[in-house]
């Protein structure tokens, strides 16, 4: 959508990153209500919504890209350099900073953890647990169109399905950082290290020349070991 919207002469390019962070927006504002309104599981919802809007995207396009290329703003934020540092990477500290601000010196953060742990008990201390699933869900969405945003400026167009080869190797970084999919636990330093490790992962497996079909084998089988160790941890807990 913000490669789409930057088609239009008289914007002038100018509602590409509020377009697209508003797309995400509402995204993540229909999976928070949906999830905490009608406690559909989690990644049962995002995933079947995901579905939907892809489905809206080869509708509007008729399967064809919204755009050729994408525009100056979204090739500065994701390939240019300043000072010869990438941008990048001053967007990823721009947004590490914020949710590390989040998580460890706001109330809202506190509130995450402790309904990550125990739902129902935070809603008997007087969190307001509903509103900040929503909150969630909607910071999650806008955190993706900028990503989607980035994306697309790095490859300087946008298509169907651009996004799916990240969707595994996104989640097994989670949950190698140390991160609870129930949640609950998890530091964001945990998350970057997992990055890390999924990266190194992928550049070993390119050496060896692994085909796509073998790497998301090797992703799956991550995060399901992760699983059953989580599992096996938390019934032994109890």
């Amino acid at each position: 959508m913000a490669t789409a919207i930057a088609n239009v002469q008289t914007t002038a390019g100018l509602l590409t990153l509020p377009v697209g962070l508003g797309c995400g927006l509402i995204v993540g504002l229909i999976n928070g209500c949906g999830i905490a309104l009608l406690r559909v599981p989690s990644m049962i919802f995002t995933l079947g919504m995901n579905a939907v809007l892809q489905g809206l995207v080869v509708l509007y396009t008729g399967g064809a890209a919204p755009a050729s290329h994408a525009t100056r703003l979204m090739s500065i934020m994701a390939v240019d350099r300043t000072f010869g540092v990438p941008n990048s990477l001053f967007v990823w500290g721009a947004v590490s900073v914020v949710i590390v601000f989040i998580l460890r010196a706001t109330q809202f953060g506190r509130y995450i953890y402790a309904i990550g742990n125990r739902e129902r008990a935070a809603y008997l201390s007087g969190v307001p647990t509903r509103l900040v699933i929503v909150s969630c869900f909607v910071i999650s969405g806008l955190t993706a169109a900028l990503a989607g945003i980035m994306l697309a400026g790095y490859s300087t167009k946008a298509y169907q399905g651009m996004g799916d080869p990240y969707l595994l190797p996104s989640i097994a970084a989670i949950v190698l950082g140390g991160t609870h999919v129930l949640g609950g636990t998890g530091r964001y330093i945990g998350t970057v290290v997992g990055v890390l490790v999924i990266v190194l992962l992928q550049s070993i497996l390119s050496v060896l020349q692994m085909p796509e079909a073998g790497r998301q084998i090797i992703y799956g089988g991550v995060l399901l070991g992760m699983l059953l160790t989580y599992g096996r941890g938390a019934r032994l807990s109890e």
